[in-house]
């Protein structure tokens, strides 16, 4: 990350929670910061990062299957929604 990146609040927030994540090594805390991030400065560059950082998270804690499945299961989740939602509208396929 450059210097003047890290002058904004977006990028001091992405500070923190990259030290915690590498530094301090707090994956809780480094998860909670980096949310943080996207949800207080949603169209920066910084929110970019922080996705991917939460990402590289997720992808060495949990285990691939685990994570297949929850992803499987939430796109049910999300296609269920979508019919639900064409049926209320009247919509059919």
């Amino acid at each position: 990350m450059c210097e003047r990146a890290e002058e904004t609040d977006a990028g001091r927030h992405y500070a923190t929670a990259y030290d915690a994540h590498y530094l301090t090594r707090d994956l809780h805390q480094a998860l909670d910061l980096y949310r943080d991030v996207m949800a207080m400065h949603p169209n920066t560059q910084e929110a970019k990062y922080a996705r991917a950082q939460i990402h590289r998270i997720v992808n060495r804690v949990v285990p691939r299957q685990v994570l297949l499945d929850a992803q499987v299961e939430l796109a049910l989740v999300h296609l269920g929604r979508a019919a639900s939602l064409e049926a209320a509208r009247g919509v059919e396929k």
